[in-house]
């Protein structure tokens, strides 16, 4: 499993450069884009649709023979005819940064259970980290909720949750279920380095975690994807398996391959 990271800067991405790369995608993911009122989330929607076409360029794949669909839940995967070996995919992003985790399509077919999430590490303005905790606690299990505010630095506690929050996230959109998941069900023990699901060992699943700083801001992900198995695999992301780009430099890329 690798993680792609773009590192968006709206002062450094001219609007020349966005109507540019816009016509590389196609019409569902251009009406999708264009219906953003702010630029900069159509340049980060931008950015996650052009990844995943980059990705099969890379491997091959003619631009014609690009397609995508999406499963009932809304979860994009390619379609490209003679794929092989299938390949997983799932995009993210928070703040300005765009992840994509991927790899090889093992289980879960169409989209294939991989998913990732990334968070910028910081608390809402005008409430206390506690306040912040207390908003999402139907979310947590006892167990989390006591390692964010056990008696540790704030930064600390910071780390914690978004590790276990990310986590999460990148779990459900692995599945690829959508929204109404109960993420009680998923507890991730930050100081054990454990994980359970429904109470039990999560059997079968591999979780990397990764961190990407941005303009002096941290950020950590998970990536997830179910591999099958006896075994949960946790870990840090192999440096060599995360690779950061900057956004410019990555859609002029996009457009001389694509184009």
């Amino acid at each position: 499993m690798q993680v792609w990271t773009i590192i968006y800067d709206k002062t450094n991405f001219p609007d020349s450069l966005y109507h540019s790369a816009l016509p590389l995608v196609d019409q569902p993911a251009r009406s999708k884009i264009t219906r953003f009122h702010r630029r900069e989330d159509a340049c980060r929607s931008l950015i996650g649709s052009l990844l995943p076409r980059v990705l099969l360029r890379k491997r091959g794949i003619p631009r014609d023979a690009i397609v995508f669909a999406v499963t009932d839940t809304g979860k994009p995967y390619a379609i490209t005819p003679g794929l092989d070996p299938p390949l997983g995919f799932n995009v993210t992003h928070d703040e300005g940064v765009v992840a994509m985790a991927f790899g090889t399509g093992d289980l879960g077919p169409p989209a294939y259970n991989i998913g990732v999430d990334i968070m910028q590490l910081k608390v809402p303005p005008r409430i206390t980290f506690p306040e912040f905790v207390d908003t999402v606690s139907s979310q947590l299990t006892p167990l989390e909720r006591a390692t964010m505010l056990a008696d540790v630095p704030e930064p600390e506690a910071i780390r914690r949750f978004y590790w276990v929050w990310t986590l999460k996230e990148a779990y459900t959109k692995a599945l690829g279920i959508g929204l109404g998941f109960d993420f009680r069900r998923i507890q991730y023990d930050v100081v054990q380095e454990n994980i359970t699901i429904d109470g039990e060992p999560a059997r079968g699943w591999q979780f990397r975690k990764f961190e990407v700083t941005h303009s002096g801001n941290k950020y950590v992900g998970v990536a997830a994807r179910f591999v099958g198995g006896r075994h949960l695999n946790l870990a840090e992301l192999d440096e060599g398996s995360l690779v950061c780009y900057d956004a410019a430099s990555f859609v002029h890329r996009a457009i001389e391959e694509l184009a």
